[in-house]
């Protein structure tokens, strides 16, 4: 894609982004704010976990969201017996007695690792590579994967037997935890009426991956205000307690807050809402716009938050 100066590029994404959730709308209805943070870590180059009870659309909705944008979609269920070959791929011998690498699932633009807590943490740690560094080693071979790269994560916030925890490194490779909520009765209506008849919705292609990867691109090259960058390292420095810059609130209820990967994508998320929005440089309200779900995964509550029923939404609200 080439474009004469940014202002056009960004006008460009803008246009772009109001098509793609155009097209998204005719598939999934009332879930407006979590495409729009979903197409946002997407834009920034980041991965996503979305938290909801069963039945929500969440796995509809990231293959409606790969087909709008193109993009080659793999589903894997975890299970407690998963290993990580399933995941990655394994080496096998061919007809000639030679190795020959198969690849696994991973090997796709978009991944919905579905019940991602239900495999135990050998199987979760080989999705770390790939998050992180967009490739895997096998064997000692180095295999880069496709990009656009994202991962979205499904949990299921009830029926928590047979679970593993995702550890807090893992958790941390996320740009955003994302809660799945029930939609409205009118919502629902709606879903029940396009769901129970024999016509089915076509969504049509906007953005291929070389589009894609350019509005990548564009995202982190939109300027920001020095005093845009200090508000969210100070928000960040307010979650860890003992420092200096602690809340009152956070020495109280937090055992610990978030690193210094929160303030890089409280930063990135600000400039992507910032050019959804038609602007051209993030203020301190994008910030506040992404800040929960950037931080409700990094910060862990101590035994007395538990204990008096306060939330992790409810202190990053006193927070902000």
């Amino acid at each position: 894609m080439q474009f004469k100066t940014d202002v056009e590029a960004a006008d460009s994404f803008h246009e772009a982004y109001t098509r793609l959730t155009a097209e998204i709308s005719k598939v999934i209805v009332g879930q407006d704010k979590v495409v729009r943070l979903l197409l946002t870590s997407i834009f920034c180059q980041g991965h996503s976990l979305l938290v909801g009870v069963p039945g929500l659309a969440k796995t509809l909705l990231i293959k409606t969201i790969s087909e709008a944008l193109h993009l080659s979609f793999n589903r894997i269920q975890f299970t407690p017996d998963l290993m990580p070959s399933d995941i990655l791929g394994a080496e096998t011998l061919d007809k000639d007695r030679n190795f020959k690498f198969i690849k696994g699932p991973i090997f796709a633009n978009i991944i919905l690792a579905d019940e991602i807590n239900r495999t135990p943490p050998k199987t979760q740690a080989a999705l770390l590579e790939s998050m992180q560094e967009y490739a895997v080693t096998i064997a000692g071979q180095y295999f880069p994967l496709d990009r656009p790269f994202f991962v979205l994560a499904t949990q299921n916030p009830i029926e928590q037997e047979g679970t593993y925890p995702l550890p807090e490194a893992q958790l941390d490779r996320f740009m955003f935890n994302i809660n799945l909520d029930y939609p409205s009765y009118e919502d629902e209506v709606t879903v029940v009426k396009n769901t129970t008849t024999a016509v089915k919705n076509q969504v049509n292609t906007v953005l291929t991956a070389e589009e894609i990867m350019a509005y990548q691109e564009l995202v982190r090259k939109v300027p920001v205000a020095d005093n845009v960058v200090e508000y969210a390292v100070d928000l960040v420095s307010k979650t860890r307690p003992g420092t200096e810059r602690a809340h009152t609130l956070t020495n109280e209820y937090l055992e610990w807050g978030a690193g210094p990967r929160a303030s890089q994508f409280l930063v990135l998320g600000a400039k992507c809402n910032a050019l959804l929005n038609a602007k051209y440089s993030p203020d301190i309200e994008d910030v506040k716009a992404v800040a929960v779900p950037a931080l409700r995964h990094r910060i862990v509550r101590n035994f007395k938050a538990e204990a008096e029923g306060i939330s992790i939404e409810k202190i990053i609200g006193e927070l902000l």
